[in-house]
This record gives C-alpha cells, sequence and structure tokens, in this order.
C-alpha cells in the first residue's frame, strides 16, 4: 500500500484567504473536500504536506515511500489509475506540463514539491489537462461538475430515503437523501443536474432547489429559500434568500433574505440579514479580485465573480458586498455603503473606514461561535489564528 501525501504545491499562496486556515486538500469543491474525494478513490488516509504553521492540526505522516499529490488537482478515473501505478522517482505531468503527482523515497518527503523536477525522476506526461482549483474562484467554477461526480461516487451501489408526497420532485432518479434528512413541502427540479440531500439535513417547507446542488450532513435550507444550480452548503451550514453557483465550505450561516452569487464563503462565518452580493460589473467587464501573492487585484477571467469570504468573518444586516469582494480572515464588516473590494483579516468597520480588530476580540467572538455549536475551541486553532493576526499585519495600514 502507498502513503498518499496531499501537497499544497503551486496553489497555496494563490488560494489565500481561503487557505490563511487551512491545507488546499481541505477546500470543498462539490459535495466533499478534495482530500474527502482522494481518500474516496484511493481507499485509504491521506496526511498533508502543507505549511509549518498548520503542520500541528494537518500533520504529515511519511512512509519509505511517499506519493505527493497535487492537492490542487480534483480526482477523476484515469488521474487515480495512473497515480496507484506509479514507481518511485517517477513524476506524473498532465497535457499542461502541470505536476499531478510524484513518488520520492524516504529521503526526498521533505524537499518542496515544487522542487522535484529532478533528471533522476523518470517523467510520466498524461493526454488530458486535470481540473485543478488553483484559485478561489475556481472553487464555484468547477462546483456543478464536481457535484455530479462526488454523487455519482457518493451513491453508486445506495439507496436513497424516499422523499414524501408533500414535495414536488421533478426527475427523482436524479435525487438522492441520505438517512436522517428531513424534506417536505418541497421543490427539487432534478433535471437540470443531481441534488444530494446529507445525512441529517434539512430542506425547509417551500423552498425551491435547482439541481447540481449538494447539502452536506446538519446543513439546512431555510423556509421559502431559492437556491439556483452549482451551489454547495457545507455541513452544520444554515441558507435563506436567494443563492446561486455558491460555496460555503461549512459551519456558516446565510440564515435569512438576500442574495449570494458565484461566491466562496469559509467556515464560521455569518452574513447578517438582507446581506447582498454582486457578481456581475455594471459595464460587463471582465471582474477583477484580490490577489495576496501579487499583492494587487488581477483578472479572474470571469464576468461573473461575487465574494470570496475567510474562515471567522461576518457581516452586519444590510451589508452590500461589491462584485470581486475579497474579505479576509475574522473580518467583522458593518454600516451603509460598499466596503472596499479588499478587506484584510481582522478588519473592524465598513466603507466608513476600517480599524484593527484585536486579536484578544476576536478570539472571544471565535470561543463565542464555537460555544454555540458545543465546539471546543483547540489550541491548534488559537496559535494558527494568532500566527495570522501578526502575518496579515502588513494589510492593515489604516
Amino acid at each position: 500500500m502507498m502513503n498518499y501525501i496531499l501537497s499544497d504545491g503551486f496553489s497555496f499562496e494563490n488560494l489565500k484567504p481561503l487557505t490563511f486556515t487551512r491545507p488546499v486538500a481541505e477546500l470543498r469543491c462539490g459535495i466533499l473536500t478534495i482530500r474527502e474525494k482522494w481518500e474516496l478513490y484511493l481507499h485509504t488516509q491521506c496526511s498533508f504536506h502543507t505549511q509549518a504553521y498548520l503542520s500541528v492540526k494537518y500533520p504529515l505522516v511519511t512512509d519509505e515511500v511517499n506519493v505527493f499529490i497535487n492537492a490542487a488537482c480534483l480526482p477523476n478515473t484515469q488521474t487515480v489509475e495512473a497515480i496507484k501505478n506509479i514507481h518511485a522517482n517517477t513524476i506524473i505531468v498532465d497535457a499542461a506540463d502541470s505536476i499531478v503527482a510524484v513518488c520520492v523515497s524516504a529521503q526526498d518527503y521533505n524537499v518542496p514539491f515544487e522542487d522535484l523536477l529532478h533528471d533522476r525522476y523518470e517523467k510520466i506526461q498524461v493526454d488530458y489537462v486535470c481540473a485543478k482549483i488553483e484559485f478561489p474562484w475556481d472553487i464555484f467554477t468547477h462546483n456543478a461538475s464536481e457535484i455530479e461526480s462526488d454523487f455519482s461516487v457518493l451513491t453508486e451501489g445506495k439507496k436513497s430515503q424516499a422523499l414524501s408526497d408533500t414535495n414536488t420532485v421533478i426527475c427523482p432518479e436524479n435525487v438522492f437523501v441520505e438517512e436522517g434528512a428531513e424534506v417536505e413541502c418541497a421543490i427539487l427540479q432534478a433535471s437540470s443536474g443531481k441534488i444530494y440531500i446529507g445525512k441529517d439535513a434539512v430542506v425547509m417547507e417551500g423552498a425551491i432547489v435547482r439541481g447540481p446542488f449538494a447539502l452536506c450532513e446538519h446543513a439546512s435550507v431555510k423556509m421559502a429559500a431559492k437556491i439556483y444550480e452549482g451551489t454547495t452548503i457545507g455541513p452544520h451550514s444554515k441558507v435563506g434568500g436567494e443563492v446561486q453557483n455558491s460555496v460555503i465550505i461549512g459551519y456558516s450561516n446565510k440564515g435569512h433574505d438576500g442574495y449570494l452569487g458565484n461566491a466562496v464563503i469559509g467556515e464560521w462565518c455569518n452574513l447578517g440579514a438582507d446581506t447582498n452580493n454582486s457578481n456581475l460589473k455594471n459595464d460587463y467587464s471582465e471582474v477583477r479580485a484580490w490577489n495576496y501573492p501579487t499583492q494587487r487585484f488581477m483578472k479572474t477571467g470571469l464576468q461573473f465573480c461575487g465574494l470570496i469570504m475567510g474562515d471567522h468573518s461576518k457581516s452586519a444586516i444590510n451589508t452590500m458586498f461589491n462584485t470581486g469582494t475579497v474579505v479576509g480572515v475574522s473580518a467583522n464588516i458593518f454600516g451603509a455603503g460598499f466596503p472596499r473590494n479588499f478587506v484584510p483579516s481582522f478588519s473592524w468597520g465598513g466603507a466608513h473606514g476600517l480599524e484593527v480588530y484585536a486579536l484578544k476580540r476576536a478570539l472571544n467572538v471565535v470561543e463565542r461561535v464555537y460555544n454555540r455549536r458545543h465546539f471546543a475551541v483547540s489550541d491548534e486553532d488559537i496559535a494558527i489564528l494568532t500566527y495570522l493576526f501578526q502575518e496579515t499585519e502588513q494589510y492593515r495600514r489604516f
């Protein structure tokens, strides 16, 4: 049995602020996180090759022979087969010449992923380009197709729970309901794509859902919500209002009316009532978004791009986010008008101005939010947030 390691590779910096608090492999796209996908395909557990400050919470496990997988790559049957057949001192690259996986001996396990292109490694090239999550907006761009892919793997050989007659269901063969889920008086339109309802999830009365759609375990869609295709609601999250082609990674709430479109929301976030994001510029031009490595706004290549929000951030009622807004970790946003298109981590304020959100104050909120969900804040979580407060200070020049 090979030892598989998911490496942050080249994408970690470009995927901030979402990767400030997690390795690339812990991002969710489709129904599952990238790690969960690889573990399902490979039938084994994977560890992480990530940043030093994250490695206590997300440890690296090595063996005599290790297969480092580019965690930005989304698995498919072809890629998995190639990786299963890899042998020592071999690199697999795709048709775009991007590294997919590297098999190394024990002495090379601490070599940076991007430095493993040595002459002594045999290069095997596959004849297709792997789908990858290299920028935050790639998550919602690939989300619809990943829901379909994850649906097939997760439901193979399993039987869906029955839906009651109170629901209106179009193409019921494309709907899968896990044990313990509750769906009543809802409209499920699955002719446009698969609909997955996770264990103990709830779809309340009057909700209208259009597939592809994923509602993960213990998550809920509130009454009269309108959910469009390409949307994933991560575990233990609550969503109301109107949502389109967006991913909520988990443990976050958008409980009330308001529009969220072409967006990615981290964990432990809360969007206040009537929070809205724009996902299309008035002049229909290409959207630019903040990029951490270049420290400037970059072209996304997209006409539709909404809100990217890091973990633990919050917005107050009636908050408006402009097209392509990027919000860091643990920001508290409130007040009239549009805040700036880049809100640094540990910021407090809005369009009227920002000030530093003191670390002690932010950690107190984290503890209260966790306690409300009956979670305990770990020493690892505190250490990560403390590190990030210092690491992101350069962006808080208010």
